[in-house]
C-alpha cells in the first residue's frame, strides 16, 4: 500500500503528541535554549541529524483504545400496574427466559372490568345488527306472493314510517273454509296437516288447519257443525270458487266449501324517509321478500352510524381490558440474567415502579473512541485483542461489529464510536474497564527505515548520493526520491528507491522530539552522538 508524505506526517504528529508528557517537553525545551546558546557563541545554528540503516524487520499497525464493558442487552422490568404480588418466583443470578412469567399480581378488580366489558361489546353488536336489518329494510320488499293490485307512493315523496306504500294481492295461498261436526271440531287444532280434495277433478292437495271456529251452526238434518279453515298452496291453476272437501287425520268433513284467494297484503314503511326507486309496477307478479321499492333514511343512516361508533368504542375498550388484565402477568422481556430484583410476593406494587433488572450475558460488548484521522483504518468484523487489569494475564479475542459514522467533536478534534463485542468471556463482567488493540495493518520482513526520515515528496538523505550543491545537508548525503507502504508510526515500509544497508540520515521530527533523542543518547554536554538508529551528525558553522 503506497502512501503520501503527508499522510505519513500526519499520523507521525499525533503519535509523538500523545507520546510526550509536560515533563519531557519542559526538559526538551532546555536542552534547546542551551544548545542555541551553544551555537550563538560559535557564530550560528547547530543543526542536529541522525543516521540509520535500511533494514528487514516487521511493521505491525495498530490502534488502542479503552472503555467499559457492557452486557449484550440490559432490560428494566418496570409495570403500570398495581396490586399485591401473589408470586415471584425467581431470585436474582437466575437465569430466565424470554416470556418466562417473573411476577403475578391480584388481577381481580381488572377481571370484573373485563367481565363488564364484554357484555357491553355483546349489547353494542346486537344493537349495531338491529341498525343493519333497518338499513337493509329501506329495501321495501312484499310480505306475500302474488300481484301488485296498487302503488300507493310516487318517487320522490316523503313517508312516516307505518305508511301504506303498496298493496299485493296473495294469489298463491288459498283458504278453505268447510263445516266439521261440532264433536269432531272441538278435537281438530290449528297447524294440524289436512288434505283438501277438488271437486271438480277430484286432485288432493296438502294444507294445514289455519283456525277453527268457536260458534256452532246447524246444517239441514240438524246437524251440527263448526267452521275449520284450512290453508293451501295455489299451484297456479286453481282459481277463486273452485268446490272442495277436506279431511283432517280420521275426520272428514260434513260437507263441501269454496277456494278463495288469502287476500292482499299491505306494505307499509319501515321508517321515515323519501321514496327513491320503484323495482315492480302495478300488475306485476312478485315473489314472498321480493323488493318493490327503495327508501333513502338520513334518521336509519345515522343509526347505523351512531351503532358503528358505539361497537368500535366497545371492542377497544374490551381489548384495553385484556391488555389491563395481561398486564398483571409480569414477563421477562428477554433471555438472560437476573441482577436486580426488587420487589417479591407480598409487596404491593405501584405503578411505574421498576421491578427487577435483566442482563443479556451471552457476549459482551465496549465501545471505543477512536480519532477522526485514524476511523478510517477500522471496518466490522476486524479482530481486536482485549485485556483487563481486574482479569490478569487473560488475553480476550473480540471482533469489531460496528463502526459508528456520527462523531463528536471537542477541543478541535472529532472521535467515532467503534464497538467491539466479546463473545468467550471467561471471567469478564459487565461494568469492567478494557484495554483494546487493534490491528489495522501488518507485514512481514520488508525493507524498512524510520519514518522520521522520509521528508516532503517522499524524499530521504542517503550516504554516497550527490548532494546537488546543498550546504545545508550533512557532507556525503543527497535527497533520494523512494516509494513507501505501511507504517507503524516508529518505521515505515520502503516499497521502491532503497537497498538493504543503506545509510541515511534525517532530523527528528520536531525540535522538542529532537532534543530529547538527544538527552536520550547523552548530547547534553556537546559531545556527538544519536538514538539508537546511529551516531548523530551535527552541522553548522564551526561544526
Amino acid at each position: 500500500m503506497v502512501q503520501t508524505l503527508e499522510s505519513v506526517k500526519e499520523r507521525l504528529k499525533h503519535v509523538k503528541k500523545k507520546r510526550l508528557v509536560a515533563v519531557v517537553v519542559v526538559a526538551a525545551l532546555g536542552i534547546f535554549v542551551w544548545r542555541s546558546c551553544f551555537a550563538a557563541g560559535r557564530g550560528g545554528p547547530v543543526v542536529s541529524y541522525l543516521t540509520a540503516q535500511a533494514d528487514r524487520g516487521d511493521i505491525v499497525s495498530t490502534l488502542s483504545g479503552s472503555g467499559t464493558l457492557e452486557p449484550a442487552d440490559a432490560y428494566t422490568v418496570t409495570t403500570l400496574t398495581s396490586g399485591e404480588i401473589l408470586s415471584a418466583d425467581f431470585e436474582e443470578g437466575d437465569t430466565v427466559e424470554e416470556d418466562e412469567t417473573l411476577y403475578e399480581v391480584d388481577s381481580s378488580d381488572a377481571a370484573s372490568s373485563l367481565e363488564r366489558a364484554e357484555l357491553t361489546l355483546h349489547q353494542a353488536q346486537r344493537s349495531y345488527e338491529r341498525a343493519l336489518e333497518s338499513q337493509a329494510d329501506l329495501d321495501v320488499k312484499s310480505t306475500v306472493s302474488g300481484t301488485v293490485e296498487e302503488i300507493l307512493v310516487e318517487a320522490g315523496d316523503d313517508v312516516a314510517a307505518g305508511q301504506e306504500l303498496a298493496r299485493v294481492r296473495d294469489q298463491d295461498t288459498l283458504e278453505l273454509e268447510i263445516p266439521f261436526l261440532a264433536q269432531d271440531a272441538q278435537t281438530i287444532a290449528a297447524g294440524q296437516s289436512a288434505q283438501v280434495t277438488l271437486g271438480s277433478t277430484f286432485e288432493t292437495l296438502p294444507g294445514t288447519v289455519a283456525a277453527v271456529s268457536g260458534a256452532n251452526q246447524v246444517l239441514t238434518g240438524n246437524r251440527i257443525v263448526r267452521t275449520v279453515t284450512i290453508e293451501l298452496h295455489n299451484p297456479g291453476a286453481i282459481t277463486d270458487g273452485t268446490t272442495a272437501t277436506a279431511q283432517v287425520g280420521d275426520l272428514s268433513c260434513a260437507g263441501s266449501g269454496t277456494l278463495q284467494s288469502k287476500g292482499s297484503a299491505t306494505v307499509t314503511a319501515p321508517a321515515s324517509g323519501t321514496v327513491t326507486n320503484f323495482y315492480v309496477s302495478e300488475g306485476s307478479r312478485v315473489g314472498r321478500d321480493q323488493a318493490l321499492l327503495h327508501i333513502d333514511s338520513d334518521t336509519v343512516a345515522d343509526q347505523v352510524d351512531s351503532a358503528y361508533r358505539t361497537l368500535r368504542d366497545a371492542e377497544i375498550a374490551l381489548e384495553n381490558q385484556n391488555d389491563t388484565l395481561e398486564s398483571y402477568t409480569i414477563t421477562s422481556p428477554i433471555h438472560g440474567t437476573i441482577v436486580e430484583k426488587l420487589y417479591k410476593a407480598g409487596d404491593t406494587l405501584e405503578a411505574g415502579r421498576t421491578l427487577c433488572t435483566i442482563y443479556d450475558l451471552s457476549y459482551l460488548t465496549v465501545t471505543l473512541y477512536i480519532d477522526e484521522l485514524d476511523i478510517g483504518k477500522l471496518q466490522e468484523g476486524q479482530a481486536v485483542s482485549v485485556t483487563a487489569d481486574a482479569v490478569a494475564g487473560e488475553t480476550f479475542d473480540g471482533r469489531v461489529t460496528n463502526v459508528s459514522i456520527k462523531g463528536s467533536a471537542s477541543g478541535g478534534a472529532t472521535t467515532y464510536p467503534v464497538t467491539v463485542r466479546i463473545d468467550d468471556t471467561g471471567g469478564l463482567l459487565p461494568g469492567m474497564n478494557v484495554d483494546c488493540t487493534i490491528t489495522t495493518a501488518s507485514v512481514q520482513d520488508v525493507l524498512r527505515i524510520p519514518a522520521a526520515a522520509v521528508s516532503r515528496g517522499n524524499r530521504v538523505l542517503v550516504y554516497g548520493e550527490d548532494s546537488g550543491g546543498d550546504e545545508t545537508i550533512p557532507e556525503g548525503y543527497g535527497w533520494r526520491e523512494i516509494a513507501i507502504g505501511e507504517t507503524d508510526g516508529d518505521y515505515v515500509e520502503v516499497l521502491s528507491g532503497l537497498s538493504e544497508g543503506d545509510q541515511i540520515t534525517y532530523q527528528p521530527a520536531d525540535t522538542s522530539s529532537s532534543l530529547l533523542e538527544l538527552m536520550m543518547s547523552g548530547g547534553m554536554g556537546g559531545a556527538p552522538g544519536g538514538m539508537g538508529e546511529g551516531p548523530a551528525v551535527m552541522t553548522g558553522p564551526g561544526m
